[in-house]
């Protein structure tokens, strides 16, 4: 019949069209979940996502922030013993694993410039009226701890980050840095690294100091009028070599730190430097960079100081004396689960360190409240009825700031069951207000992808994925660039080290996930006594509306790698027939979650940043 203008063709093409549409699903694919459970999986999430409460956040901060709680400190178990009292209120199975490690507190620490002129370095953060917590007792003084023990005098260098292409400057001068005291910036470069580097040239003595073009006032107003840090402040970290030589307890290299466990003898722990070290403000720097002399830095050594950042050696010449008492302590991880209902010999971790360098509220509490609010978000889930298919662990880990020590330990402790039951690892360290950031195993890139492109940007209300690719456009240089970045989408980049996802991935070959919202200038209080309840919510997340974001982004990621469909068995893993320590053949896959790793002993990773590790 002919197609005139009255057929019942258009009509009928209308209605198959109409109904081809009401056939796509109205939430975008997601790996894991075939088309017909994409509805069931958005109800849990809406459940999960509408339960953060910024409220909760903010309380739980001012609880674990009120003391400081190093680790091996009082502060430090009683911070964990917090966490466990929420995660059993929320229905948990929870307890606190304890370990032990090698935690040497500082008994002396002392820097001196003896000439040209005489200048006894203060060390020391002052209290100030606009922080409640600033003039706490029992805060671990500025200090580099695993540092050697010693007491040495030498010419002052300068040797800006004191980054391998730094030191190699020095080398074509014939700046010799045998008996010398190297003084270096932090901002960039590994802590470590900038240790070992100068003891490998002689160097019996370093010091690192935060100059204020990257961290002070070059930046902006200084603590407490703005977030930057004052003349007085100090970074805290540990001299551990955990990055490149192994990490956790330097005493029990490959094998867990319990109670009554082997220890090395000190002089055969690989990771310990072996010179002194000790960390300054600006405002001790000042003074010693000063009293430089010699020839002059190149233009991009130079800082915010008002010095000529003179290389020397000398006529400065700095004392400096370290001791520890280099005793053995307790650590306190916190562990909660949610058993799995179909497959629960299937583990999902998703953990956060507790143990700051002093109140610790950004690094790490920030991220500790948010995971708790996590974990009580799948405690309401729960009460709807609902199980997960796979066991779901919820971890605080303590003394991540000394070097990884509570999750290495953990994780060698439990090497065997991890290597057959651990689908994935999902860590965070801290938050604050600013886009969302993430890196991961190079195969669970579509898995975070997905997470990141259905979380929403408190602020704009946009997808957080869309944010992060608008604000990586802004800084594209060419058009090349641009495009690029347009088809590549959100941003995941490479593991390396340098927080507690290390154990997981470099030696047990777990598939790992390390992200967060960031942004805000958090460094002007990193690893300060200035790292405070009252700086986070003047000037990091006032309103924990971000707070709220990660946990959010959190419970969808837990969500999704626990309740996926697709069964992870042994031979989906990839572990059968496999040896610890043997890669090839360990890739691990499940529902599109895999990564090639190495099990057994600690081996070197490089930084997760290429550069200064963001804890420890």
């Amino acid at each position: 019949m002919a197609n005139g203008p009255h057929s019942p063709l258009p009509a009928l093409m209308v209605a198959l069209t109409i109904a081809a549409c009401d056939r796509t699903p109205a939430h975008p694919p997601v790996r894991g979940f075939p088309v017909d459970a994409i509805a069931a999986l958005a109800q849990r999430e809406s459940v999960l996502t509408s339960t953060p409460d910024t409220a909760r956040l903010r309380a739980y901060m001012l609880a674990m922030t009120e003391e400081p709680h190093h680790a091996g400190s009082p502060g430090a178990k009683a911070v964990a013993e917090y966490a466990l009292a929420r995660f059993r209120e929320w229905g948990l199975d929870a307890q606190i694993e304890e370990f032990e490690a090698l935690l040497p507190m500082p008994v002396l620490r002392r820097v001196e410039l003896v000439s040209p002129t005489r200048f006894v370095a203060r060390m020391n953060e002052p209290a100030i009226p606009e922080d409640k917590d600033s003039g706490d007792e029992g805060m671990l003084p500025t200090s580099t701890p695993y540092a050697a023990d010693g007491d040495v005098t030498g010419d002052l260098v300068f040797a800006n980050y004191g980054l391998p292409e730094d030191y190699a400057l020095l080398d074509e001068r014939k700046i010799d840095l045998r008996g010398k005291v190297v003084i270096v910036k932090y901002s960039r470069g590994v802590r470590s690294a900038k240790i070992k580097q100068a003891a490998e040239r002689g160097a019996v003595a370093v010091l690192i100091y935060s100059d204020p073009k990257e961290d002070g006032f070059a930046r902006g107003d200084v603590y407490p009028k703005g977030p930057w840090r004052p003349a007085d402040g100090v970074q805290r970290g540990t001299a551990l070599d955990y990055a490149a030589m192994y990490p956790g307890d330097p005493l029990t290299p490959g094998w867990g730190a319990k109670a009554g466990a082997r220890k090395l003898p000190r002089s055969e722990a690989r990771s310990l430097p072996k010179i002194p070290v000790a960390p300054l403000s600006y405002g001790d720097a000042e003074p010693l960079l000063a009293a430089l002399d010699g020839p002059a830095s190149p233009n991009d050594w130079k800082g915010a100081l008002d010095v000529s950042y003179k290389i020397g050696p000398g006529p400065a010449r700095v004392r400096v004396t370290t001791k520890s008492d280099w005793k053995v302590r307790p650590l306190y991880n916190v562990v909660g689960r949610i058993p799995g209902a179909i497959d629960p010999d299937q583990w999902v971790v998703f953990a956060n360190h507790h143990d700051g360098w002093v109140h610790g509220a950004d690094d790490p509490v920030s991220g500790a409240v948010a995971l708790m609010e996590t974990a009580r978000s799948f405690s309401e889930l729960l009460k709807t009825g609902w199980r997960p298919r796979r066991t779901l662990i919820f971890a605080l880990w303590d003394g991540e700031e000394w070097g990884l020590l509570g999750s290495t330990e953990w994780a060698e402790e439990h090497a065997e069951e991890l290597r057959q039951k651990a689908v994935a690892y999902l860590n965070t360290d801290s938050y604050s207000a600013g886009r969302l950031n993430a890196g991961g195993s190079h195969t669970l890139t579509t898995f975070v992808r997905q997470v990141a492109r259905d979380v929403v940007d408190p602020i704009t209300g946009r997808s957080a994925a869309d944010v992060a690719i608008a604000n990586e456009l802004t800084m594209a240089k060419t058009a090349a660039d641009s495009g690029t970045i347009t088809t590549r989408g959100f941003r995941v980049s490479p593991l390396g080290s340098g927080t507690d996802f290390e154990a997981f991935l470099e030696h047990l070959g777990v598939p790992s996930v390390d992200y967060g919202f960031d942004g805000a200038p958090t460094q002007g209080a990193y690893h300060s006594i200035y790292d405070s309840y009252d700086n986070f919510t003047r000037f990091l997340d006032p309103g924990f509306v971000y707070g709220r974001a990660q946990a959010a982004d959190r419970v969808r990621a837990q969500l999704r790698v626990g309740h996926h469909r697709r069964r992870c068995t042994r031979a989906r893993l990839g572990l059968q027939g496999s040896r610890a320590g043997d890669r090839e053949g360990r890739d691990r896959r499940c529902a599109g979650l895999a990564v090639a790793g190495t099990a057994g002993k600690r081996t070197a990773a490089p930084s997760r940043a290429g550069s200064e590790p963001r804890s420890g």
